[in-house]
């Protein structure tokens, strides 16, 4: 079942509930400068096409697209999709670099939200699809909305 998005929540990766199916999830920091915090406030970020790298023993959120303001980026040169860094527990990225490295899974970032006046960023240890199973994903949404309907008329 797909999450509905919050007050608080800045940009979903709705493509990646579909391409994958999610195991584990995480709550991480997001390491930003000024110009990006103030983009995010505006709601100008994108998680489309975005992945974690673990290298090293750290997490970094790359393709992330985080679009500056005329506003608040004229002194700086702001790059869009920079890398940024996720801030982690040390048993929290063991077991992310262990179950990418053993399992063959992947890490994946499904949302950023604000937590009080921090960003976070959502992230979920996944496996990916196969063909049958997205048709099955297909098949339960059209149901449920089938289902809605069917409750609606009833009650009219």
């Amino acid at each position: 079942m797909a999450k509905k998005a919050g007050p608080g929540t800045i940009a979903q990766n709705k493509k990646a509930r579909f391409e994958y199916l999610l195991h584990e999830k995480f709550e991480a920091g997001v390491a930003l400068s000024g110009w990006e915090v103030k983009s995010l406030r505006a709601g100008k970020a994108q998680l489309t096409d975005t992945y974690i790298l673990l290298k090293d023993g750290e997490a970094f959120l790359l393709g992330c697209n985080i679009t500056p303001l005329r506003t608040a980026s004229s002194h700086v040169l702001a790059d869009p999709q920079r890398t940024r860094k996720l801030l982690l527990h040390r048993r929290e990225l063991a077991k992310l670099i262990g179950a990418t490295k053993k399992k063959g899974q992947t890490c994946i970032p499904l949302a950023l939200y604000w937590k009080g006046n921090h960003v976070k960023c959502e992230i979920a240890l996944a496996t990916g699809k196969k063909e049958h199973d997205k048709r099955a994903t297909i098949k339960d949404r059209e149901w449920q909305v089938q289902k809605q309907r069917m409750i609606k008329v009833h009650n009219r």
